[in-house]
């Protein structure tokens, strides 16, 4: 099937003004990769301490010179669900990497934090700052130059982007990401937001509630949903850099340990004294990072990915913007009902077809880059078959020839939807983002008063009170990446989704976030420019009326041009001592920090 004429379009507008930029990237990696590792021209010193503690056949190996070293950068820890199946990783990928003919070294390890456990709380002031403390944490690691490739150990939100971003900085350096899985399936998401709703009305206790989480999040794996941390195994395989198959293999089986086995295998044939040399560099281009949109598209995936995707991007030489994600959503049709789209897992999306079949549907239909450099070779229709495990040996076989639930994964021919349903916004409060995937028709479109607030507890509290049953659209302010670190608002989902359920038309417009289990609510989200940088949604006050319109692509307050104009931004209390902890640590940092349609990037750029 040809490239679809508006995939080719948006591919050479990318090519077109990124071309000074990644010319200089491509040249740093180009030079990079002649010069080698240091390992080959370093002092005794030097080396002595590159390999001081290794094993003595490691050491020897290393010493000579003979065998490529491949570094490993984990985010373990044993706190989190989604990362604490990689504690067993690095024993695994250094027995294949021997048996492949290299050595596997740990190099660092990176923060991993979790939006779930710091939801609503000032930790959540951390969250997107972590990003670029992670892509540093990487580069750290990566930094001794004693590496021939890199093995990249992470799951959720902030985690692999950060990764990513490190790991392009060496981008003469082949990588492959390696993800742990999902969990088991326990409580049905539909029925865990239900529950969720009754407290916030009141109707169930907090033991009721407590044990409706911990029947869904209750073992070893990622969070079952498609929000961000499954958005970014999606990702990783549709932009080539997993093996084909691995993002949704359940953690702590045979078929999982094969996988991250195959990793090690693989990495070390595609170092520069393998036979295939692959290079990072490579694999990132144009063409993924399209691909890359195109698949979060037709997944309905996560919003988070609309600041991450701008910021992986120029890390590898590469300008993105908000109209090319709007631009692919005309055309790219939503081809999976996974929650909070639907009411399935990503469990059992990978049982219907998954990433395989998704791949296939998109590729036969043209809407996906076949052509692209990826760890498993060259072409992205390797990625449409699936990994098996038969007498202890991996092979890769077709995947599925069609979906096996048309609920949750719909064929090219038949969509969920014709567009993406992810929208950008615009008009005389900013620029924003919406997603429509998980949205009914009939709410895509709110013009109501605005209840203006900054800060997220304040709008609860009203709630609580009976405040706020009415028609109204939440205008939560000074949530951005210069004011509070952008946290995610999810606190806010229960009470909005009750309201919404009583027959009430609201919205929330927001400079903040609510990422990638945005759900039945419209949200106008990631509001640029934010208010703390006089963006115009500071100038909203109560009473106003608002318009979110999402097929139009409108957001607008209704309110005369020359009393809008005339009207200042009021600034808040935005001290430290006001909010949490990210508020004096990243305070740096968020005085230089670009908008979230940058990318929210504060230390990485090609």
């Amino acid at each position: 099937m040809p490239l679809h004429p508006v995939i080719h379009a948006a591919t050479e507008r990318l090519r077109a003004r990124s071309a000074v930029l990644r010319s200089a990237y491509l040249k740093r990696c180009s030079d990079a990769a002649e010069a080698g590792t240091v390992r080959s021209r370093a002092s005794c010193t030097n080396l002595a301490h590159a390999f001081a503690a290794a094993p003595a056949d490691d050491k020897s190996v290393l010493r000579a010179g003979r065998w490529p070293n491949l570094a490993i950068v984990s985010s373990y820890n044993d706190m989190l669900s989604a990362h604490q199946p990689l504690e067993r990783f690095p024993a695994i990928l250094k027995d294949a990497a021997r048996k492949a003919g290299a050595v596997a070294q740990f190099a660092g390890g990176v923060p991993a934090m979790c939006d779930g456990v710091t939801q609503g709380q000032a930790g959540m002031e951390l969250s997107l700052f972590s990003r670029d403390v992670i892509a540093m944490s990487t580069a750290i690691a990566l930094s001794h130059n004693v590496f021939d490739g890199g093995l990249y150990l992470g799951v959720c939100d902030k985690i692999v982007p950060g990764l990513l971003i490190g790991a392009l900085q060496f981008g003469h350096l082949p990588a492959i990401f390696v993800p742990a899985g999902p969990m088991a399936t326990g409580l049905s998401n539909p029925e865990k937001a239900k529950v969720r709703q009754l407290h916030a009305e009141g109707k169930v206790g907090r033991e009721a509630l407590l044990e409706a989480e911990m029947a869904s999040y209750h073992g070893p794996g990622t969070c079952t949903f498609y929000g961000t941390a499954n958005s970014n195994q999606m990702l990783m395989e549709v932009m080539g850099l997993h093996l084909p198959g691995a993002a949704f293999v359940n953690p702590n089986t045979a078929l999982r340990d094969a996988l991250t086995a195959a990793a090690a295998t693989r990495a070390a044939q595609i170092t520069r004294s393998g036979a295939d040399y692959t290079p990072i560099a490579d694999v990132i281009d144009e063409r993924a990072i399209v691909n890359g949109i195109v698949g979060l598209l037709a997944t309905g995936g996560s919003t988070n990915h609309t600041i991450h995707l701008v910021a992986i991007a120029r890390a590898a030489g590469i300008i993105i913007d908000w109209n090319d994600f709007d631009a692919l959503s005309d055309v790219v049709p939503l081809l999976c009902r996974v929650y909070p789209n639907g009411s399935a897992d990503v469990n059992h999306f990978h049982a219907a077809g998954g990433v395989g079949l998704l791949t296939r549907e998109l590729l036969d239909e043209g809407l996906l880059h076949e052509d692209v450099t990826t760890v498993a070779g060259k072409g992205l229709r390797r990625y449409t078959t699936e990994p098996r495990l038969e007498s202890g040996n991996l092979s890769w076989v077709p995947g599925a020839a069609c979906s096996l639930d048309h609920a949750v994964l719909a064929s090219a021919n038949a969509p969920f939807s014709a567009d993406g349903g992810l929208k950008l916004l615009s008009g005389n409060l900013g620029c924003a983002i919406i997603k429509t995937s998980a949205v009914k028709p009939e709410h895509r479109i709110v013009e109501a008063p605005a209840l203006v607030f900054d800060n997220q507890d304040d709008m609860l509290a009203a709630f609580k009170r009976g405040e706020l049953h009415r028609d109204f659209v939440a205008v939560l302010r000074f949530q951005g990446p210069r004011a509070n670190g952008m946290p995610e608002l999810h606190k806010l989902t229960p009470a909005l989704g009750v309201l919404q359920d009583q027959g009430f038309n609201v919205a929330l417009v927001t400079d903040g976030r609510m990422s990638g289990a945005s759900g039945k609510i419209p949200a106008a989200i990631h509001v640029t420019p934010e208010c703390l940088t006089g963006g115009p949604l500071g100038r909203v006050r109560n009473g106003d009326l608002i318009r979110v319109d999402a097929g139009a692509g409108v957001l607008d307050a209704l309110v005369d041009a020359g009393e809008w104009l005339q009207r200042e931004v009021e600034v808040p209390d935005l001290s430290p001592n006001h909010h949490g902890v990210g508020r004096e640590l990243f305070a740096a940092a968020r005085a230089s920090v670009t908008g979230a349609e940058q990318g929210a990037i504060s230390f990485f750029a090609a």
